[in-house]
């Protein structure tokens, strides 16, 4: 499977953004999807999870009450918006098949891409 997240930029403290991971070559509607947040020097952490047809959702503690995940199976797309922001947001994004149950990447994922970059300004 592909993946590839947009939607990052540079925004202030306390602002919103919405990124976007759009999956291609897989069986994008079957796959329990979530996203993880990699800071400099430090390895990916999990954000949040979403089922294959969106009923669940899990999230890390950090960002849980401001952040949601939310899918899209007929355009084959899982979205994250994030909302009042904090600079210890500041990371590169990516999206990745997940198992829900231990909040990690499915094994033997490599095809992480570019991720999406943002940064929160205070």
């Amino acid at each position: 499977v592909q993946l590839q997240a947009s939607g990052g930029g540079l925004v202030q403290a306390g602002g919103s953004l919405r990124l976007s991971c759009a999956a291609s070559g897989g069986t994008f509607s079957g796959t329990i999807m979530g996203w993880f947040r990699q800071f400099p020097g430090k390895e990916r952490d999990f954000v949040a999870a979403i089922s294959s047809r969106g009923y669940s959702t899990k999230y890390g503690d950090s960002v849980k009450g401001r952040f949601t995940i939310s899918r899209d199976n007929a355009k084959n797309t899982v979205y994250l918006q994030m909302n009042s922001l904090k600079p210890e947001d500041t990371a590169v994004y990516y999206c990745a098949p997940t198992m829900m149950s231990t909040m990690k990447v499915v094994p033997g994922f490599g095809s992480w891409g570019q991720g999406t970059l943002v940064t929160v300004s205070s």
